[in-house]
C-alpha cells in the first residue's frame, strides 16, 4: 500500500467540484435552506482523528507496542478519510461557486453562504487530520541503523 498521493485527493476533488455544482444548478430552487453547521461533522471527525494520531503517534515513538491490525486501521482510515474530505471540498466549493455569483439576487443564496463556508473549513481540516494520522502511522528510522556507516559497518 502506498502513502496517499496529491493528485488523487485533486482528482477526488475535481470530481466533487463537478457534481456539486452540476446538482445545485438542477435543484437548488426545490431545496430548503442548507443549515449553518451542515458541515460540522467533518470537523468533529477530524478533531477524534487529530487525537487518535497524536496517540498513536505517541505510542509509536515511546516505543510502546502498536498491534500492526491498529495500524493498518489507522492507515485504512486515514486514506479513507482523507479522501472524503477531498470530495466534500470540492463539493463545498462547486456549492461556493454556485452560491457566491447569485448572493446579491437570490437572498437564499446569501444565507446558505455561511454555510458553505463551514463545511469548506471543515472538509480542510479532515483533509489535514487524515493526512497527519497517517504521517503518523509510517515506522520511525532505526537509531541503530543511524550510527552504521554506508558500507554497514558499525563505528
Amino acid at each position: 500500500m502506498h502513502f496517499t498521493r496529491p493528485r488523487d485527493l485533486v482528482g477526488a476533488g475535481l470530481v466533487g467540484l463537478v457534481l456539486g455544482y452540476l446538482l445545485l444548478q438542477l435543484i437548488y430552487a426545490q431545496l430548503p435552506g442548507l443549515p449553518l453547521f451542515a458541515g460540522v461533522t467533518l470537523g468533529v471527525l477530524a478533531l477524534a482523528e487529530f487525537v487518535f494520531a497524536f496517540q498513536l503517534r505517541a505510542r509509536i515513538h515511546e516505543g510502546r507496542m502498536v498491534q500492526p491490525l491498529t495500524a493498518a486501521r489507522a492507515v485504512a482510515l486515514a486514506k479513507a478519510s482523507s479522501l472524503l474530505g477531498a470530495i466534500m471540498l470540492g463539493v463545498w466549493l462547486g456549492v461556493l461557486g454556485y452560491l457566491l455569483p447569485r448572493s446579491g439576487d437570490l437572498i437564499a443564496a446569501q444565507d446558505d453562504t455561511p454555510s458553505a463556508v463551514i463545511g469548506l473549513l471543515c472538509a480542510g481540516l479532515l483533509i489535514g487530520a487524515a493526512l497527519w494520522l497517517e504521517h503518523c502511522c509510517r515506522t520511525p528510522k532505526d537509531r541503530r541503523q543511524d550510527k552504521r556507516h554506508p558500507s554497514g559497518s558499525d563505528e
